[in-house]
């Protein structure tokens, strides 16, 4: 009950600050849309960290198509990857999620790569409407804020957690081969 409050406050929060967001700023440009993207981060981490899905889907899993992450190369997974460096964001990011050398660690790893997935394509299907809303009503340069920063935003962020959790997968795997060998 508690958990359906506090999921229903999100919702209802964010609705409030999008609507805000669209008073005090407009539709248009740049400030829009990097608000927009921002808040609903912040909003949706809050409905991630209260929801706190078991992830059982096959979604999750390593499709044939993605070739062993090649695609994501091609893609340029590894230079958005040399970017979030180059920011500062895998630093913050090590500080709230170290990598330590134990399973229970790796194991929480991927269960946070499966949580920043689904987060960033919760923003990517709700920036879209607002994309097709502006372009319509104000034109595609109009929308070319919103088009450009959902996909550095959400679909990059995407992509580079589906090319690491097979990484992370199979280290796991590795580790709990070395301990049962270790018990046998």
């Amino acid at each position: 009950m508690r958990k359906s409050l506090l999921i229903g406050l999100i919702i209802i929060g964010t609705i409030l600050m999008i609507y805000g967001l669209i008073i005090r700023v407009g539709m248009q440009g740049f400030v829009f849309a990097w608000v927009l993207n921002l808040m609903l981060m912040m909003c949706v981490y809050l409905f991630t960290q209260t929801l706190k899905p078991a992830f059982k889907s096959t979604y999750y899993n390593e499709k044939k198509w993605e070739k062993k992450g090649k695609i994501y190369e091609s893609l340029g997974v590894n230079i958005f990857r040399k970017l979030l460096v180059l920011i500062g964001w895998e630093k913050i990011n090590k500080k709230n999620n170290p990598v330590k050398k134990s399973l229970e660690a790796l194991i929480h790893l991927e269960y946070v790569t499966k949580q920043s997935e689904l987060g960033h394509l919760i923003i990517f299907f709700i920036v879209i409407p607002f994309t097709v809303f502006v372009t319509v009503k104000y034109g595609i340069v109009e929308s070319l804020w919103l088009l450009i920063l959902n996909l550095v935003l959400n679909i990059y962020p995407i992509i580079l957690q589906r090319y690491n959790r097979p990484r992370l997968k199979k280290a796991i795997n590795i580790y709990r081969y070395q301990q049962a060998k270790i018990k046998a």
